[in-house]
């Protein structure tokens, strides 16, 4: 049960992603399903397991889209490695970890992918239209944290950790 669910959630967080939530965008942006859970992941779990689950979620985003492929791998395992560093000094039990990490998580994402397509994709033009999205995922990723981290805790709980 444990192995399937942690490859059933990239699954359904990419279906949720690109069915449900694109229709519904804050300032252009759509949540980042996928970052939320591997942030969860690396929380329970620590850097290591964070960054090979990071990484290999990062791939599968990346087949699926289809475009720059390695540099969601590469993003996502470095945001679950730094975010699983923390997995030994936070209390678990407290709703705010969830939130606070996926904040943090959703910045350093951010960070990472704009050097990424900085360093090679040099006519990128960094404006304020892609601050205005990182807003807006701040936002739906923040919010959406709340609910699924009680969902998270709850399963991994019971399912997920040894």
């Amino acid at each position: 049960m444990r192995y399937l669910l942690l490859v059933l959630i990239p699954f359904g967080s990419i279906l949720l992603d690109s069915v449900f939530f694109s229709r519904f965008t804050l300032w252009g942006a759509i949540p980042d399903l996928i970052l939320i859970f591997i942030t969860f992941y690396a929380l329970f779990h620590g850097s290591r397991p964070g960054f090979m689950y990071g990484f290999l979620c990062g791939l599968f985003e990346d087949l699926y889209l289809g475009r720059f492929i390695g540099a969601n791998a590469l993003s996502k395992a470095l945001v679950a490695f730094i975010i699983g560093k923390l997995e030994v000094n936070v209390f678990k039990d407290n709703l705010m970890v969830g939130f606070i990490g996926v904040i943090l998580a959703t910045v350093i994402n951010f960070i990472i992918m704009t050097v990424l397509f900085l360093v090679t994709t040099p006519d990128m033009v960094f404006n304020q239209a892609i601050l205005i999205n990182l807003g807006g995922q701040l936002i739906y990723n923040g919010l959406l944290s709340l609910p699924l981290y009680i969902w998270y805790y709850r399963v991994a709980r019971k399912y997920i950790v040894k």
